[in-house]
């Protein structure tokens, strides 16, 4: 086993060779392929849902903890089942995008077509069975929500992707679905007004798949794959990723001034720094070739990077204001 390389994978993308992957153990391999540093988008929409499950009274450990894997094993197929199609589509051979930033494990033949669909079943199917139990908990609207989940994990990457309708999928998971999933589950409740919430964070979520899309625009269009940047074209999908940041902001400045939230969420506006430098980014096109100060390690990721980082961070914030407003709460309740 080799512990600090689990940590390694879990906080960024690792790129190894064929000798280095021979002497990785199976977690390593499996958090690598799976990209299980991107998982945290998860873990804080769960953990948002958590929060809010906390702050109306209704919380339960067991069924927090379930849907928390459930949901990242989730996540993980998907990404393994991405590469799969990419892969027997042909869209990742000739060192296209996604074969350049990190392992895969087709193209750079880490495993083979059977070793990766093992590694996806082996994630899809505990993910399933968790669904499956937490459905007998909940009943009819988990049902509708597991499925809704499949449909997702299955279909993103074709057709959904190519028709436009990635970007919506991704805030359609990571709000309604991840976050009022996870507080319908974990209370029993369907409440609108945590999805409203949540979508900052949804927003977040979606920046990222919009920086990485822009990213690769020039790519996926040469590929046939018709992501919305390339329906719209760079220049008003930058603006669109850029309005996104700033709806973030102000929708959690609302929620604390009609009192949904307390004051002391707006600890996210520390995240500020890292939302401006974004924007400057953004304001401009993407270089066709790495900026001298642009880390070597990390190009092609240009705009996915900053939204990564930002939403990171705005994420990180977001929970500890969460977290500082049910406290506050909970104490003025006594």
């Amino acid at each position: 086993m080799n512990v600090r390389m689990w940590g390694r994978a879990l906080l960024t993308i690792q790129r190894v060779d064929k000798p280095a992957w021979e002497r990785l153990d199976l977690i390593s391999r499996w958090l690598i392929v799976a990209r299980a540093s991107v998982l945290v988008i998860t873990f804080i929409s769960v953990a948002i849902a958590g929060l809010l499950a906390i702050r109306a009274g209704r919380f339960d450990p067991a069924l927090w903890v379930l849907t928390a894997l459930a949901l990242l094993l989730a996540h993980a197929t998907n990404n393994l089942l991405n590469d799969l199609t990419d892969h027997l589509k042909g869209v990742d051979r000739n060192n296209y995008f996604r074969a350049i930033y990190g392992p895969h494990a087709l193209e750079h033949q880490l495993l083979s077509v059977r070793g990766l669909i093992a590694y996806a079943a082996f994630s899809g199917l505990i993910a399933l069975a968790i669904g499956g139990y937490l459905v007998s908990v909940r009943g009819p609207l988990a049902l509708a929500l597991l499925a809704a989940g499949a449909v997702f994990v299955l279909f993103y990457t074709w057709p959904l992707k190519y028709i436009g309708l990635g970007e919506v999928a991704v805030i359609l998971v990571w709000g309604p679905l991840m976050i009022g999933g996870t507080y319908f589950v974990v209370t029993g409740l369907w409440d609108w007004d945590v999805l409203l919430v949540g979508l900052p964070y949804a927003l977040g979520a979606t920046t990222v798949i919009f920086g990485k899309h822009i990213d690769k625009l020039a790519d996926d269009r040469s590929r046939g794959i018709r992501t919305l940047p390339v329906l719209v074209g760079e220049r008003a999908a930058r603006w669109m990723l850029g309005a996104m940041i700033v709806l973030m902001y102000a929708i959690v400045a609302f929620l604390v001034v009609i009192g949904f939230l307390g004051p002391v969420v707006l600890v996210v506006f520390l995240a500020l720094p890292r939302a401006r430098a974004a924007l400057a980014l953004y304001a401009k096109p993407r270089p066709t070739e790495r900026p001298e100060h642009w880390p070597a390690v990390v190009w092609p990721l240009y705009f996915v990077r900053v939204a990564f980082a930002h939403n990171r961070r705005f994420g990180m914030l977001f929970l500890v204001g969460l977290a500082a407003d049910v406290v506050l709460r909970l104490f003025l309740a006594r």
